[in-house]
């Protein structure tokens, strides 16, 4: 169906309304439904930034709980303001409603679960929808929907915390059905659910390099009322009548699972599009199972809202070998692009890599060039012979690291470093893994993750964040991994090691470092950047993180370190951040990326703040400080709210 330019204008128009009239909340998790990370508000200036002050803070709970909470648990929240409260979920299934002024309780849900065994301990976010059909004073009128680790979907009615017993069974939908086989742990919720006009639409999230037959990556469409499914979209084609089944083996296609969306997903309302950013299909590390190009999987992905169909889609690596998952939401925003605003899709990668997408046909706006990359030489895989490089964009941290390049305190840890290079396979980036062991680098942990984008659109410019980390992979033939997990010690000790089920290999994977435990790749190890939209200039990108508390060494520089979280950026010309391992949240200016202010958080800051008006006129940025356990940050459950000193 062709949209007419006068039906999109409308609803542009509409859309435009409805973000003024709110211009001090912040609805959705990253601001709006696409993902800008950006507020009007401009009380707080690059000028004033200096004197923010802490307003309150509070603690979940979370960290009182017995059994203790598990150490892996993250605590990525952010809140949204809905119906002047704030509202965000906790690792453990809860949800809180807070006094947006002074931070007090007004109400909990809990959804009551105790298995704590999950690989990925974490809930980013939350949803609100307004049922426009219903009384103004009618129960659930205004939901807030909340999905778990445990895979269920709540409907929770926003002012008072009690379940929507309309929606589902009781309030809620089991989110396990239909996607095949679930072993324990294994099938998760950790990002915050999408609302489609009158759709609340999620992902999903798995755990990496089990086996071939992981479940399906299924992305659903629930009717936000009743909770009745409405669509299901497969990332992997399992019918001939799918165009995209021409790139997969058929008995392939039928066994493997994941290509899943567990970050964040985005809407625009005028197209009717939902954007969906795909994982790597099961298993990560070896493709043998699943040849060819695994069309759907690491891809941006627009679906039409109403039917769940594909519009269009762009690949962003073929055949992943890398856990190169989409692991940004899509951003949409506006460039300049020949004389006119063009709408686009902004999709930050692990790879270092922006594509910039048209939004209505998934095309590139600028030229991405399909070249040649390194062939695997493990005995039934076949990698891409090419992958895709875009050529406007900068390349925001390094993809190449040269036994020369090797980086260390000493002239011993150099040394270590320089030797651990040279007997790796490396060809630089894209090189596959291998039996000898592949230098990966960037690593799967590099690039932009799920903190995405944050866009400041007058001068159209998108605000990131970066971690710079190099990994070894390794694959084992399978009778070797099967003696050493008898054993229980041995070369895997210490090291990240799978089982990649239904393939000849296992897998071993962990950081290049030096005896030290710093990196063997050049500081800096974690940055912020931003980039000029209508140019693709590269206007600043700086050190993001401190080193002192985190080493006993004294090091001179700033050496930047890996984080996890993204930015904020507000009107005011400030761009606020946590993520880095050093649990402090910053201010940059966003012209220039000098550092404005700075405050120690009680906890890693390993989640995107936010901001918005309370009833009392003061604009508040807020953050959640619990921390990231495979990162390593200090743990705590702790929402923290910054605001200037009160007028007098």
């Amino acid at each position: 169906m062709t949209r007419s330019p006068a039906l999109l204008a409308i609803a542009a128009l509409a859309l435009a309304v409805t973000a003024a009239a709110g211009a001090n909340d912040w609805p959705v998790y990253a601001a709006d439904a696409g993902g800008s990370r950006h507020s009007p508000l401009a009380d707080i200036t690059r000028e004033n930034v200096g004197t923010l002050r802490e307003a309150w803070r509070i603690r979940t709970g979370d960290l009182d709980v017995e059994p203790p909470p598990p150490r892996h648990m993250a605590f990525q929240a952010t809140p949204i303001l809905v119906n002047d409260l704030l509202v965000l979920p906790t690792p453990l299934g809860r949800v809180l409603a807070l006094d947006p002024a002074s931070g007090a309780e007004r109400w909990r849900f809990d959804a009551s679960f105790e298995d704590r065994r999950f690989p990925e301990f974490t809930s980013r976010g939350v949803a609100a929808w307004t049922d426009a059909n219903a009384a103004a004073d009618a129960p659930c009128r205004v939901r807030v929907f909340a999905a778990t680790v445990e895979s269920r979907l709540f409907a929770i009615d926003a002012a008072n915390g009690q379940r929507c017993a309309g929606f589902g069974a009781n309030g809620e939908v089991s989110l396990k059905e239909g996607v095949g086989e679930i072993r324990p742990w294994e099938f998760t919720i950790s990002s915050p659910p999408l609302v489609a006009g009158d759709l609340v639409v999620v992902g999903s999230a798995m755990s990496d390099n089990k086996r071939v037959d992981m479940p399906r990556g299924i992305v659903r469409g629930y009717d936000a009322r009743s909770g009745r499914l409405v669509w299901a979209w497969d990332p992997i084609p399992r019918s001939g009548e799918d165009p995209a089944f021409r790139e997969w083996q058929s008995e392939q296609a039928a066994r493997v699972g994941a290509a899943n969306a567990w970050s964040i997903l985005s809407y625009d309302a005028a197209r009717d599009l939902v954007f969906v950013p795909t994982s790597s299909p099961s298993p990560d590390y070896f493709g043998g199972e699943r040849i060819g190009g695994n069309r759907y999987a690491n891809s941006v992905v627009a679906l039409r809202a109403k039917s769940g169909s594909v519009a269009w889609h762009f690949q962003t690596v073929h055949h992943d070998l890398w856990d190169y998952d989409v692991p940004a939401q899509p951003v949409l925003a506006e460039l300049m692009h020949e004389g006119r605003l063009v709408p686009v899709v902004v999709q930050a990668t692990k790879m270092g890599f922006l594509f910039v997408l048209h939004r209505d046909t998934g095309a590139p706006v600028f030229p991405v060039e399909e070249r040649p990359v390194p062939a695997s030489d493990v005995p039934g895989e076949a990698a891409s012979p090419t992958q895709p490089f875009p050529t406007h964009w900068p390349v925001l941290i390094p993809q190449t690291l040269a036994p020369e390049d090797a980086w260390g305190v000493t002239p011993f840890d150099r040394k270590s470093c320089r030797e651990k290079i040279a007997a790796l396979r490396n060809e630089g980036i894209y090189t596959p893994p291998s039996l000898q062991g592949t230098l990966m680098f960037p690593g799967n942990a590099g690039g932009t993750n799920w903190g995405s984008v944050a866009i400041e659109p007058k001068r159209r410019i998108a605000v990131l964040n970066q971690s710079n980390l190099p990994f070894v992979v390794r694959l084992i033939p399978r009778a070797a991994y099967d003696r050493e997990k008898a054993v229980g010690k041995g070369a895997f000790e210490l090291r990240e090691f799978a089982p990649q089920e239904g393939t000849p290999y296992a897998l071993v994977r962990y950081p290049l470092q030096s005896p030290l435990q710093l990196p063997c790749n050049p500081p800096p190890w974690g940055t912020l950047a931003a980039v000029e939209l209508d140019t693709g200039k590269l206007l600043w990108q700086v050190p993001l993180g401190t080193v002192p508390d985190l080493l006993r060494v004294p090091l001179p520089v700033k050496m930047g370190l890996p984080n996890l979280g993204g930015p904020l950026v507000t009107a005011g010309g400030v761009v606020f951040i946590g993520a880095a391992m050093d649990s402090y949240l910053r201010a940059f200016d966003v012209e220039t990326g000098a550092e404005l202010w700075s405050d120690r958080l009680p906890a890693g800051g390993n989640a995107n703040p936010m901001t918005y008006r309370a009833r009392d006129g003061r604009q508040y940025v807020v953050i959640a400080a619990g921390g990231h356990g495979k990162l390593g940050t200090r743990r705590g459950d702790w929402v923290v709210a910054y605001a200037l000193p009160r007028s007098r």
